[in-house]
């Protein structure tokens, strides 16, 4: 059962990465992947849960003695849907709010065209500049907010400065490598980081002191070469369309304020987080709270504006992308249910033995995470190897290698990196480049010719950076 388990994952792992081929939704495939998974195991439980699970299968036991009476079949199924389901869903849910909550936020504050007063103030239209502009703007964004809805704000704003589609295309390349290198340093920046931070394998502090510079470098490398393609001449801008004739009827003042009151809450969740110890859904749903109370009394205030024009929090609940959002709780599913039946403690074990450098491990992950979802990638890493105490590291064979994967540790600073910066490799590696390739149609073939190679060497790039880095450190 365990070799159709993983075989299953293989053929969803590639329907999901040709979905653009197969013209299937890869939530559909994820959600579809993730439920057979699990029954599969649930009827093969009784063969895999003695073996692998057994220390937690006598715990439950012993607080369920009336189970005690059943047939081991019986048992087993009980164990899985009364403790391990519950345990993993626990786990998925918390990164499912926080998404939830800040795709909420971002979408309001863009709704009510919130961004504008930072788009606006790009003056330039020369090519060169604008990239520059642009890439620093998309890498800084990203961080703050996060790479998935940066990616689908910047093309936007890019279809409002540039009219030629292949010169476009030119930007919104450097938009996803951008938004992916500004993801990976910041704890809301990347889903992938969220998951680590709300894990706890990293801290706020020590992600972005130490993963900044192998950021910025795999965005600035690439940038500086994808430079040299471009022409000093201006961009032409598009001709004004019927949406942007119809102002709204929101005052720049109200603008302004609900842009300042969004971003103002999703810096407030790492801090909140700091402060209380509570998981950071509460932080981002305590922000979304606040903002939805602003919304309701300003619109109160506005009776002048009718109610067909108005855009409150129950309204813009409507925009979310619900398909990603099952998507992630799909494969989040899916990849809990290989590590409940033990497949990836053994991945772990081979990599240990066979590999046996977290710097090669991760780079592989990061190419990896160029042709598969880095979503299902970091949370099988993460199912792979715990966190050890500073007491267990002492106690090791091999204390030096086993601090890899404390807090904080090399393997995990690594994996964020690794798995957000190496998704730009191909376009459909990463969350920012699928929605990207969707809104504009760029097609694979193009974006292998013209981005790949580019984000291959800024991803090689900031990897030296790190080594570098903790080789001054002494961290190596």
């Amino acid at each position: 059962m365990v070799a159709l388990m993983v075989s299953t994952f293989a053929l969803g792992y590639l329907l999901i990465a040709f979905e653009h081929k197969i013209q299937i939704n890869k939530a559909a495939v994820a959600v579809t992947l993730g439920m057979s998974l699990w029954v599969m195991y649930i009827y093969a439980g009784d063969s895999l849960i003695k073996g692998v699970n057994a220390e937690d299968f006598a715990h439950f036991l012993s607080i369920n003695p009336e189970y005690s009476a059943l047939p081991l079949a019986k048992q087993c199924i009980k164990f899985i849907s009364e403790s391990q389901i519950i345990h993993y869903l626990g786990e998925h849910v918390q990164i499912i709010f926080y998404l939830i909550g800040a795709m909420t936020i971002v979408e309001l504050i863009d709704v009510h065209g919130g961004f504008s007063c930072i788009t606006d103030r790009i003056k330039t239209r020369n090519k060169r500049k604008l990239l520059w502009i642009l890439s620093f703007f998309t890498f800084f964004m990203s961080a703050i907010l996060d790479n998935l809805t940066t990616a689908i704000l910047m093309t936007m704003l890019l279809r409002k400065i540039i009219s030629d589609k292949k010169e476009r295309w030119i930007f919104c390349g450097m938009v996803i490598l951008a938004a992916n290198s500004g993801g990976a340093w910041t704890p809301t920046g990347d889903v992938t980081t969220i998951m680590l931070w709300i894990n706890e394998n990293v801290t706020t502090a020590a992600l972005m002191t130490e993963l900044f510079l192998p950021s910025v470098l795999s965005m600035l490398v690439p940038l500086a070469i994808l430079t040299f393609s471009l022409d000093g001449s201006d961009a032409k801008p598009p001709a004004i369309s019927r949406e942007e004739q119809s102002a709204s009827l929101i005052t720049p003042a109200e603008r302004t304020s609900i842009f300042v009151l969004g971003v103002s809450g999703l810096i407030f969740i790492p801090v909140f987080k700091a402060i209380t110890g509570l998981p950071p859904f509460m932080g981002v749903m305590l922000a979304l709270g606040a903002i939805w109370i602003f919304m309701e009394i300003l619109y109160d205030r506005r009776s002048d504006i009718p109610r067909a024009q108005q855009h409150r929090i129950s309204d813009v609940f409507a925009r979310i992308d619900l398909s990603t959002i099952l998507f992630f709780l799909g494969i989040l599913m899916a990849v809990s249910a290989l590590q409940a039946v033990g497949v990836l403690a053994e991945v772990s074990k081979f990599l240990d033995s066979e590999v046996h450098n977290v710097y090669v491990i991760n780079a592989i992950i990061g190419i990896m995470s160029s042709i598969v979802d880095n979503v299902p990638l970091v949370a099988g890493a993460m199912g792979m190897y715990d966190i050890p105490t500073h007491a267990e590291v002492l106690a090791s064979a091999e204390p030096a290698y086993t601090a890899y994967y404390a807090q904080d540790g090399v393997f995990w600073q690594m994996l964020a990196y690794c798995a957000g910066v190496g998704g730009s490799i191909l376009i459909i590696g990463s969350a920012a480049g699928v929605v990207v390739m969707g809104i504009e149609k760029i097609t694979f073939a193009w974006y292998l010719k013209k981005v790949s190679l580019l984000a291959l060497i800024g991803y090689f790039s900031g990897i030296g950076a790190y080594v570098l880095q903790n080789l001054l450190l002494g961290r190596l």
